[in-house]
């Protein structure tokens, strides 16, 4: 049971990270790994080795944009913000989550 149960979250997890990395940077911007952290302590992701990817094709299909600076003298970050395209895309993917989840809860409340 346990392992169907992780099955299913991580598969939810793939199908949603984009869209809440796009609502985290919706409320402001972000480094990368001011980023990670914040999906960690959510249990979104495990690591930050899949985020950076990610960020990477968002980056390119313009739904974010990037800008890089020197703190402190340590390494420059890389903050991300969120694109005029990205905010679409977020309230196409919040106004689809809210039809489909109501739907697939009708459908569970009524298997009960």
């Amino acid at each position: 049971m346990a392992d169907n149960a992780e099955r299913i979250a991580t598969n939810l997890r793939k199908g949603v990270l984009e869209f809440c990395v796009l609502g985290l940077l919706a409320a402001s911007e972000r480094y990368g790994l001011e980023l990670a952290s914040e999906l960690q302590d959510r249990g979104l992701i495990a690591g930050e080795g899949s985020l950076y990817p990610l960020l990477a094709r968002m980056r390119d299909g313009g739904v974010v944009d990037t800008r890089t600076e020197a703190v402190g003298g340590g390494r420059p970050r890389k903050y991300y913000t969120i694109t005029p395209a990205g905010r679409e895309q977020l309230s196409t993917f919040d106004a689809v989550w809210r039809a489909i989840g109501a739907e697939v809860d009708t459908i569970i409340e009524g298997a009960s």
